[in-house]
């Protein structure tokens, strides 16, 4: 198994990601026991051996906005766990590693990875090669979000709507046509009272500075040459207003500076992100 082998390169990249903080900073933001054997063996190897290949500027940028939205998101998560909620659903999951390393700790939240079925069944040989044994709480369901909606495939996975649930939806609502986020937003108004969300976005390139602007068409340009073209793209007032037409209200809709401020504020290493070009956004369900 090789890192060409996965199905999705930027599954890849944000497992990569979250490997190199891991070696490379010594007061990781975002702490992942699992997180370079994720990338199998070969790709474990190779990271080992020359770590500093990731730690160009562009790199450590990206890399600081990988793993401060993890971080947030997760912290998100415990803070509706402790108010009572016990499902829990990572939408485009790829190698995320939560269940490795908490379903022990938390038993009592049922855990939904989505994904394309092809990342899925990649995942899970790379977890049998590891020797690592999917946890009892844990379901996977296989999604193309294209055909078939996130409620829809929460419900076919065997979740409870009737009961609240935090929803994870990360790297994922950029590669659909603004229509289709629209619908998905929509369609978590059948979300029961109480259900958090956690989301990111890209930001309209209007609202964005010059140098912003041509470091987003920079990156856009590569994840497109890579097979993962970028598409939809919102403003905090048009999010807002989708979602508080489904039900939900707006806490958190953080910016580059905001989490440069909450997760590398006094860094010795001056790890933070560097571009402004997306937003971290996180909200209830009131009715």
């Amino acid at each position: 198994m090789t890192a060409i082998d996965c199905p999705s390169p930027s599954a890849l990249r944000v497992a990569m990601a979250r490997a190199v903080h891991q070696i490379l900073e010594d007061e990781p933001v975002f702490a992942d026991r699992f997180a370079v054997a994720s990338l199998g063996s070969a790709e474990a190897a190779k990271l080992l051996r020359q770590p500093l290949v990731h730690n160009d500027v562009a790199s450590r940028s990206l890399r600081a906005g990988i793993v401060a939205r993890a971080r947030w998101a997760e912290d998100c998560l415990l803070e509706a766990v402790a108010a009572g909620c016990i499902q829990y659903a990572i939408v485009g999951a790829g190698l995320d590693t939560w269940a490795l390393r908490m379903a022990a700790q938390l038993p009592a939240v049922r855990i939904f990875e989505l994904d394309q079925p092809a990342m899925l069944t990649w995942k899970t040989r790379l977890y049998e090669r590891n020797g690592w044994e999917l946890p009892s709480s844990l379901r996977q369901f296989g999604i193309d979000l294209r055909e078939t909606g996130t409620v829809q495939g929460l419900t076919a996975a065997g979740m409870d709507l009737d009961s609240s649930v935090s929803l994870s939806i990360l790297g994922l609502l950029v590669y659909l046509s603004d229509e289709a986020v629209e619908r998905e937003i929509s369609a978590l108004s059948r979300l029961a009272t109480g259900s958090t969300i956690m989301l990111d976005y890209r930001v309209d390139e209007q609202q964005l500075s010059p140098m912003e602007q041509l470091m987003m068409q920079f990156t856009a340009q590569m994840m497109a040459a890579g097979g993962e073209p970028w598409h939809a793209s919102s403003t905090p007032q048009r999010m807002a207003g989708l979602l508080g037409a489904a039900g939900f209200e707006v806490e958190e809709d953080l910016g580059p500076a905001q989490l440069n401020a909450r997760f590398f504020a006094g860094r010795r290493d001056g790890l933070q992100i560097a571009g402004g070009g997306f937003r971290y956004l996180s909200a209830v369900k009131r009715d």
